[in-house]
């Protein structure tokens, strides 16, 4: 039945205005994918951890993972990305605690062994709460933490650099917000220009004043490689840019490989930056 064209504009109206008003719950039903069963453990792997319990301000029980390195090592603080939990990045870590940098990964809210629901607010609190749990509990001095966010766990981890001091900024397929992010999907794209900036990354970078490291895929299906290059681009000095060539959206450390690892230790070395806006 075609429908008149009197009718049309109404129903695009109403169209755009239910997408704004349920926008916010329809974002975290996409953006979230959460797995609360641990599919592996450290030991499996062979490497020696702590395992965590700590709280956020909000009254949030996270878990996470602290993979020390003997001496003053890095410590790099892990945000991982929108889907599984700290279980699935096991890999990545044993070739980073390899290269004497210690690493403390954590679930965000509703992930793994986390309480609560993630959302935006959620997991910039629970990003700050596990930077918090380096410098008061663990006694890791702010020049030896390098923050380091995959895909949206980089919108925690500019989060974090904003409001803690560190010693360099690691950013990995990151999208410039959701806003931008929706332009490229359908039917988003219809609405995009009325939705709001969300995990305005672009925005946020520029007051990062640490030193940074940008990382994508030139083959990212998922977020444009163009969004990475927008990021550096906003960023100020210092700053370093790495593109992977053939990588997509979650294997840049598999086709990066040995110049992907050293690529990251020659950064984290070379800064020693511990400014904060």
């Amino acid at each position: 039945m075609n429908i008149p064209n009197i009718f049309l504009l109404p129903i695009l109206i109403i169209f755009i205005l239910a997408g704004i008003i349920f926008y916010q719950q329809l974002e975290n039903s996409i953006i979230f994918y959460p797995d609360k069963a641990l599919d592996d453990r450290p030991s499996n792997w062979d490497l020696c951890y702590k395992d965590i319990q700590f709280l956020t301000p909000d009254g949030q029980k996270l878990h996470g993972w602290f993979f020390p390195v003997s001496g003053k090592s890095p410590v790099l603080l892990f945000c991982h990305g929108n889907a599984g939990n700290i279980s699935h990045r096991i890999e990545n870590i044993k070739f980073l605690v390899k290269r004497d940098i210690s690493v403390f990964i954590f679930d965000y809210r509703g992930y793994g062994q986390s309480s609560g629901r993630p959302s935006e607010k959620g997991i910039y609190i629970d990003g700050i709460a596990a930077y918090d749990y380096l410098t008061e509990i663990e006694k890791i001095s702010p020049d030896r933490i390098v923050i380091f966010g995959r895909s949206i766990g980089g919108a925690v981890a500019i989060e974090v650099a904003l409001q803690r001091k560190a010693r360099c900024l690691i950013i990995e397929s990151t999208f410039t917000s959701t806003k931008d992010m929706a332009k490229t999907i359908f039917p988003f794209f219809i609405v995009s220009p009325f939705l709001p900036h969300h995990y305005n990354n672009i925005l946020k970078i520029a007051g990062v004043t640490i030193p940074k490291l940008i990382i994508h895929g030139e083959d990212d299906n998922i977020v444009p490689f163009s969004m990475g290059n927008k990021l550096f681009a906003q960023a100020t000095e210092p700053k370093l840019f790495l593109p992977i060539h053939r990588a997509g959206h979650n294997d840049t450390y598999v086709v990066g490989g040995g110049d992907y690892f050293e690529a990251i230790v020659n950064f984290i070395l070379s800064s020693t930056s511990v400014r904060a806006r």
